[in-house]
This record gives structure tokens, sequence and C-alpha cells, in this order.
């Protein structure tokens, strides 16, 4: 979080380095496409089922951020017990085309990424 709001401080007009650097992160494009794939609001504790290996705090970092740039929408429900459901804003449904063009790049090309990794490995 601080390596983001450092960039964003140092380069507030720089699209690159402001807006890829809090979506490039280890966890928000997961959960941008997670909330895509069920088309639904999602509960916070169905995002965690949904992707097992993020941590409680990691969530609430990502997922605030991705509400403070109007990524996501929280919506809370006066109810007992209290309901908060996440979704999909409209500017993020417009870049969800463009991340599953990266996954699809990154799914035809992950073996021959993992054999040049290994054979720099090696190399070395």
């Amino acid at each position: 979080m601080f390596k983001s709001v450092l960039i964003d401080t140092m380069f507030p007009n720089c699209p690159i380095r402001n807006v890829l650097s809090r979506i490039s992160d280890r966890w928000t494009i997961l959960i941008m496409l997670t909330l895509e794939a069920e088309d639904k609001p999602m509960r916070y504790t169905d995002l965690l089922a949904h992707i097992p290996d993020i941590s409680q705090k990691m969530l609430t970092v990502a997922l605030r951020n991705l509400e403070a740039d109007g990524m996501v929408l929280r919506q809370a429900y006066a109810e007992i017990p209290p309901r908060v459901e996440y979704c999909l804003t409209d500017r993020a449904k417009t870049l969800i085309p463009h991340l599953h063009s990266l996954v699809n790049w990154a799914t035809e090309n992950l073996d021959a990424i993992l054999s040049d990794r290994q054979a720099f490995t090696t190399k070395k």
C-alpha cells in the first residue's frame, strides 16, 4: 500500500504509474475477475472462499482501494447480522475485457515463461 501511495503522490498525472500501480498488485485483478465471474454482488466471506490464499487483511485493503478508485461498489445493509456486498462498477466493467486478454496471454505463454525461468536459473 505504501508503494502505491508514494507513486500516486510522486506522479499524480501519469496513468501508467498511477492507475496501473493500483490494479497490478497481487490481488486486485483476481478480485475483479471473481466479482465479474459471479455476475452478482458478493459478500466478503464469499470473496474469501473464492480466493482461498488471500488473507483477510489483504482482501480488505484491496477492496478499499478498489472502492476508492470507483471500481467496486460497497453496499452495506442495516440488518442483523450486518450484511455488506461488493460488485463491480460500470467503470470496472470496461476494464474486464482487457483483463481477460491478459489472462489469455498469460495462459498461452505460461509454459514457455516457466521454461525460460528454469533455463535462466540453471544458467546462473
